[in-house]
């Protein structure tokens, strides 16, 4: 089977061809400013190939859902689904050779890099026998892998941009072609943008991103402002499955088309009715909003002022704090801090929340609860919260052999400790061994690499002892107190 495909002519006549093989192997950037063609382009591409490799798309605008129709893709909508349910997704995809719209339009920011790094680490992470090609296209790849922080958090940025150097630096012998596209080369991390070998470079009109263009294409700077002439819709391709000089290439036409077409330009013509009418006619009583008359604040006391009245109110607020004189025992207290902990662990998405996060939500249920504002501090709390993550039960907890466990996991690091309490509860029950998915939840996270290396560490701290028995299923055994898994597989 041929595996050059059309992208369209190149000017003065002739086919402009990709190797697709040859792109499997060597990756694909796209740059071009908006109204330049990238998305037509990469539809050209997804259409041209889509009888010949599976695909799988992360599309931050929804543009790409309606290749569904056509070709059968299946279209993943982001806002219904949880992060590890796209995490587990990713996989499948692969297991099952289907081809995949991840559209994440709605999202916000900061949940479009997270749900794009779940997806990808879960094809990146599949089985080696499951290493199929898969071509792996991000529109608007400056959003995933930017160069600089911006206003996402910094755990949604190293996350996403791991999975983008993940793909481009490491995909290819895991069978993952990486084409990414981008309006901006000088807002893409150029540790990311310096893998690909092929380059389509359309119309752009900023100094930086024209001189970016130019060097990965090797034109001389002088050469660089031809960008700025560039018509919609043709680039500069150069590449080992492209072509070996500069060329300028014409895109062809698709068969789909996108939801989010900009305007169409029509006819204007004015309105029926006198504008004046129309536009200043006057608003009935009850449907005008109402407008509070802005008071002016009175200016701030002094550093010294503020500084004494936040004492007297803390003063007057821990007395009206103070615990009364109560018939409740520390252990009560104790045992409904503890069904608080149980309760806000049912949430599926509590395991991937940083302990801050908790330890706020933690304190402000308690104050419903009556237990005051201080109930816990926050170390106290991360060790009732590694407990409470285990998922041990209020009769197993009470027993000699828990608090030994207790005893053992606080030796770790705190990380680690609900790791460390988890695998203890599965060895005591004689539950079979957790799957690398239960124990990276546990840890919070959805990489099962991340959960074989941590066990990994904690056998090389000479904690637990792994071995496989007859059918080549994982026992976990903790040295020095006998506790042991029954057989469990690692892939859950």
């Amino acid at each position: 089977m041929s595996s050059m495909i059309i992208m369209g002519e190149v000017p003065g006549g002739g086919p402009a061809q990709l190797d697709l093989a040859e792109l499997l192997a060597t990756r694909l950037l796209v740059q071009g400013n908006s109204g330049s063609g990238k998305s037509h382009l990469l539809r050209r591409l997804l259409e041209q190939s889509a009888r010949m490799v599976q695909q799988a798309i992360i599309d931050p605008e929804g543009d790409f859902v309606s290749l569904a129709e056509k070709f059968g893709h299946l279209v993943i909508d982001g806002a219904d689904h949880s992060e590890m349910a796209l995490h587990a997704a990713g996989e499948r995809m692969r297991m099952h050779r289907a081809s995949v719209v991840l559209n994440l339009e709605g999202l916000d920011a900061d949940q479009q890099m997270r749900w794009a790094a779940a997806f990808l680490g879960g094809m990146f992470e599949v089985p080696r026998q499951y290493w199929y090609p898969v071509l792996v296209v991000v529109d608007e790849a400056q959003l995933f892998a930017p160069a600089a922080a911006g206003e996402v958090s910094d755990e949604a940025r190293r996350a996403s941009l791991g999975a983008m150097t993940n793909l481009m630096c490491r995909g290819r012998k895991r069978g993952l072609a990486g084409v990414i596209a981008t309006q901006r080369l000088a807002k893409l991390a150029k540790n990311v943008a310096a893998e690909a070998s092929n380059f389509l470079m359309g119309r752009t009109f900023l100094d930086i991103d024209m001189s970016r263009a130019a060097d990965l294409l090797g034109m001389e700077r002088r050469q660089a402002e031809s960008f700025r002439d560039l018509a919609r819709g043709t680039f500069v391709a150069l590449g080992p499955a492209l072509c070996r000089r500069p060329t300028p290439v014409r895109i062809g036409t698709v068969e789909t088309e996108s939801r989010s077409a900009g305007p169409v330009l029509t006819p204007f013509e004015p309105p029926p009715a006198p504008v004046h009418d129309l536009i200043l006619a006057p608003v009935p009583v009850q449907d005008m909003p109402a407008r509070p008359r802005k008071v002016p604040a009175p200016p701030p006391p002094d550093l010294l002022t503020q500084l004494a009245a936040h004492g007297e109110a803390q003063a007057a607020q821990a007395e009206q704090e103070a615990p009364e004189e109560t018939s409740e025992t520390q252990t009560e207290r104790e045992a409904r801090m503890r069904a608080i902990l149980r309760d806000m662990m049912e949430d599926e998405e509590a395991a991937f929340r940083p302990a801050p996060v908790l330890y706020q939500d933690f304190l402000v249920r308690c104050r419903i609860a009556g237990l005051g504002r201080n109930a816990l501090d926050m170390r106290r709390f991360n060790r009732a919260l590694a407990t409470a993550r285990s998922g041990v039960d209020e009769e197993t907890s009470t027993q000699p052999e828990w608090q030994e466990a207790e005893a053992l996991a606080s030796t770790l690091p705190e990380d680690l400790q609900a790791v460390g309490l988890f695998l203890a509860r599965a060895a005591l029950a004689r539950q079979p061994c957790p799957s690398d998915a239960a124990i990276a939840q546990v840890y919070g996270t959805v990489s099962k690499g991340r959960a074989r290396r941590l066990l990994g560490w904690l056998e090389d701290q000479n904690l637990i002892v792994l071995r496989a028995d007859g059918m080549g299923r994982r026992v976990l055994t903790f040295i020095g107190t006998g506790w042991e898994t029954l057989p469990g597989n690692a892939d859950g």
